[in-house]
């Protein structure tokens, strides 16, 4: 599952609209027309080989970077829950969750999470939804951060009944 899967997922899940998308883009930090937003939201056609952090455009088509999906997903939260007053001390701008492609649905499952304010319990219901029957223990390790001992990878199929149960819960 690429990013613009997991963005088209998410806006479908979450009825979002396309001006709403621009909103979250800008709040996240990454100025998108609507235009730009609508090629996002296309899927390529096997322009995936390669993993890096390249912005990938044609015509019809704009690749969302591991960078432009932390700032919708950034954005996502900001729309959300409203912008956060920084603490004394607190540099402004987050470093970037996004190590590699393999944190990428681990970042994604955190930050909807914290958007949407969703419990333990929340989550374990949504994956329910979808088919999926996950322990408290098991979504603990879910919800490490890379590299800790107890972390868990996220993987694609997890991501894709996450955003199904999310579909379920919110569009019905």
């Amino acid at each position: 599952m690429d990013n613009n899967d997991i963005v088209i997922r998410l806006r479908y899940a979450l009825d979002i609209k396309d001006s709403d998308m621009v909103e979250i883009f800008k709040l996240g930090g990454f100025d998108l027309t609507q235009e730009e937003v609508k090629k996002v939201l296309t899927k390529a056609e096997d322009h995936y080989d390669n993993e890096d952090d390249e912005v990938y455009e044609d015509e019809d088509h704009i690749k969302c970077t591991n960078s432009m999906l932390e700032s919708f997903l950034n954005g996502l939260i900001i729309f959300k829950r409203g912008p956060q007053e920084p603490k004394n001390g607190q540099p402004n701008k987050p470093d970037r969750s996004i190590k590699n492609h393999s944190s990428v649905n681990n970042v994604m499952l955190k930050k909807v999470k914290i958007a949407l304010k969703l419990t333990s319990e929340d989550i374990i219901d949504i994956l329910d939804a979808a088919g999926v029957t996950i322990t408290k223990g098991e979504l603990s390790g879910l919800l490490r951060k890379e590299g800790h001992k107890n972390y868990r990878q996220f993987g694609d199929q997890y991501a894709r009944n996450f955003l199904k149960g999310l579909t379920i819960k919110y569009r019905g």
